[in-house]
């Protein structure tokens, strides 16, 4: 092949972005909501290639309210982060989210943790997410499936960040996964 045509080949290839997604909720059945969310991810954002554990945790920021079911995927998809934000915001929608006060209850949460390595700072969308190091419901079930994986603007592993997490609300193993799951 010419390297003229090879270049040209190489315009038309898509990249995939790696994202990874957390979700949430403390209303209804919040197990069959986890699922749900993740049916919706599956079929508006790409393909996931991998799913933490399920995790009981106590409400973060607002402690007086039903504990939370918690859990992290990874997606691989060929949406840019304002694409993604976007699904996200339309399937809590669909979800039957309202959004009141910050830290309320809710059906659903769906957080953008991590873009590929990106760092976006504009109005509507901040990648990495700014709580994750200060938030161990966010930290085991990210250690669980990447403790390796470098934050790209504290330049820590997430078993770094996890060691010096101070939360000290209670973040419990609900569900595990089929083993035979595929791995990145």
């Amino acid at each position: 092949m010419k390297r003229s045509n090879w270049i040209k080949g190489l315009t038309k290839f898509n990249f995939m972005n790696i994202v990874y997604v957390l979700t949430g909720g403390n209303l209804g059945n919040r197990l069959a909501n986890l699922e749900n969310a993740k049916e919706y991810l599956k079929k508006e954002t790409g393909n996931i290639l991998r799913s933490s554990a399920i995790y009981e945790t106590q409400a973060w920021g607002n402690t007086e309210q039903p504990d939370f079911y918690n859990q992290v995927h990874i997606i691989n998809t060929k949406l840019s982060p304002e694409q993604i934000m976007q699904k996200i915001l339309k399937i809590e929608e669909q979800m039957g989210r309202v959004r009141t006060i910050k830290n309320a209850s809710r059906v659903i949460d769906i957080d953008i943790l991590f873009f590929n390595n990106d760092v976006i700072n504009k109005k509507d969308l901040i990648i990495p997410h700014e709580e994750i190091s200060n938030r161990r419901f966010v930290l085991i079930p990210l250690n669980e499936l990447s403790s390796g994986l470098v934050h790209p603007v504290f330049h820590k592993s997430i078993s770094e960040l996890l060691s010096t997490c101070k939360d000290t609300l209670s973040v419990k193993l609900l569900k595990t996964l089929s083993p035979f799951q595929p791995t990145l």
